[in-house]
């Protein structure tokens, strides 16, 4: 999932050995049915002067193209280079409930100048998200705690308080979300962008997905094969067509075992002014024996959501802080606090309406995208396996999200990744990623077969282009965006 409530991330070959695109046609100039899109001046700060936003009308229901329809948000900043232009490149966010409206101003600017010339970029709020057609619940405050939205079992490992909180939840999205929150899902989010694609006036386009996104690319690959061009998947999801949505809640299991010996080295490294222990094999024990003492002796925290520090307001810190090496010392902080009976100021959150957005956007899309179990039972079980296996999250992985309760079937079977198509996909993945881990991403590539060239860093965090990859990585990733040209195997970038 996205980091922070950001995000914790996606998205015809002519001469497909060599993994090189065919061109666009008018690649040297903007489309003309883009002019017709009534591009105008962003709201927001800090923007890129040069973005400017529109809106694209799509069917609310697919399966009734002609009936009520809804707004898609979009973004643009044009190719600085129009003599270079080959197209538009697709900006596609994490989450589920996360959007790329400021990307052309923000990350897009990170992209080389080869890209830039090579693209216009392209932002969206995925339906569901304002500025676009918004969903909200109507959640109740407590509902919308981290430790509620990601679901931590009990201290002793009972689900009955997330069963509970997963029914209100599910009550108040039927209550309160309209008709728009049934048909919010992976596949409707891809066939928007194909929606975007054409307004655009674009035959291809090319796609940077990140974590989530990466799912939302796989589906865009699936359902519109030859309208890709060159397609970057970045942090990428588990693809499994069934427990799609859980797995990314399964993968926290993986991503925290793999990500905390980098951390245990870090925090007992000589001369670090955060260091919490002499050696990296103490610091395990001591973070599972606080996280325990927290489960029965919390500390108030006045202003947090909960307002106490609790073992599963802990873990999920260290969950949080492990997207990025750069948040070690907040997570140390948090710790040296916390043996000290403190808490450090209690963090600022996004403003309620964002988080009710982003929460409504969320439950909608996993709910939806896939049918989860109801019986209390199976998450019991779950559970105990996982605080077993691995204590660090506690059993969250496998436990009940409002899906369990949803008043709605899928209205269609889940994305089912395969190898047909062409052969115009690079991925790239760090080694060691907590919330899209290796291992599911290994998992995507071989599902994509032949399509698929992936680069793996050996490196640690979530966001792995331009962000916490390698020099090698990102050089490689730029190349392909740029020139078309992707390794000729998988390669491994130290």
């Amino acid at each position: 999932m996205t980091k922070r409530i950001r995000n914790a991330s996606l998205i015809a070959a002519s001469a497909v050995v060599l993994g090189l695109t065919a061109p666009v046609a008018a690649s040297a100039s903007t489309p003309a049915a883009a002019k017709s899109l009534g591009w105008k001046k962003c709201e927001g700060t800090g923007l890129d002067p040069r973005q400017r936003c529109a809106t694209v009308s799509v069917p609310m229901d697919y399966a009734d193209p002609d009936g009520p329809q809804i707004e898609i948000a979009v973004s643009r900043i044009r190719s600085e280079n129009p003599d270079a232009r080959r197209g538009a490149l697709l900006l596609i966010p994490g989450g589920p409930g996360g959007d790329s409206m400021n990307d052309p101003s923000g990350k897009g600017q990170k992209l080389p100048q080869s890209v830039r010339n090579a693209y216009d970029l392209i932002g969206f709020a995925p339906r569901g998200m304002a500025p676009s057609t918004a969903v909200d619940c109507g959640l109740e405050q407590r509902d919308l705690a981290r430790t509620t939205l990601l679901p931590w079992p009990a201290p002793d490992g009972s689900v009955d308080a997330t069963m509970a909180a997963g029914k209100r939840m599910a009550d108040a999205c039927a209550r309160n979300g309209g008709e728009l929150i049934r048909h919010i899902s992976t596949l409707n989010e891809a066939r928007d962008l194909d929606r975007v694609r054409a307004a655009l006036g674009e035959r291809k386009v090319s796609a940077w997905g990140v974590s989530y996104g990466t799912y939302v690319g796989a589906a865009y690959l699936q359902l519109f094969p030859q309208r890709t061009d060159r397609v970057v998947l970045d942090s990428n999801d588990h693809p499994d067509p069934v427990h799609a949505e859980r797995a990314w809640l399964a993968a926290f299991e993986r991503g925290a075992e793999d990500n905390f010996p980098e951390f245990a080295k870090w925090a007992s490294a000589p001369g670090n002014p955060d260091r919490l222990a002499g050696t990296a094999a103490e610091v395990r024990p001591l973070f599972l024996g606080l996280a325990a003492r927290l489960d029965r002796e919390p500390i108030p925290w006045p202003g947090a959501n909960p307002a106490e520090l609790n073992g599963n307001v802990l873990r999920q810190s260290m969950l949080d802080s492990f997207y990025d090496p750069d948040d070690y010392p907040a997570l140390a902080r948090l710790i040296r606090a916390a043996q000290q009976g403190t808490v450090p100021p209690a963090p600022a959150g996004p403003p309620e309406a964002v988080l009710q957005n982003v929460t409504a956007v969320a439950a909608a899309t996993i709910c939806n995208d896939a049918d989860w179990p109801s019986d209390p039972a199976v998450y019991r079980k779950g559970v105990a396996e996982s605080r077993a296996k691995y204590p660090l999250t506690g059993g969250m992985p496998r436990n009940a999200m409002p899906c369990a309760a949803w008043p709605w079937e899928p209205r269609e079977a889940p994305v089912h990744v395969t190898d047909r198509g062409p052969a115009n996909v690079l991925m790239v993945q760090n080694e060691r990623d907590v919330a899209t881990p290796l291992s599911g991403a290994l998992k995507l590539r071989e599902a994509l077969g032949r399509r698929a060239v992936m680069v793996t860093n050996d490196s640690t965090g979530h966001d792995a282009y331009l962000d916490n990859g390698t020099a090698c990585g990102d050089a490689t990733v730029s190349r392909f965006l740029a020139t078309g040209k992707r390794p000729a195997a998988d390669l491994y970038c130290e």
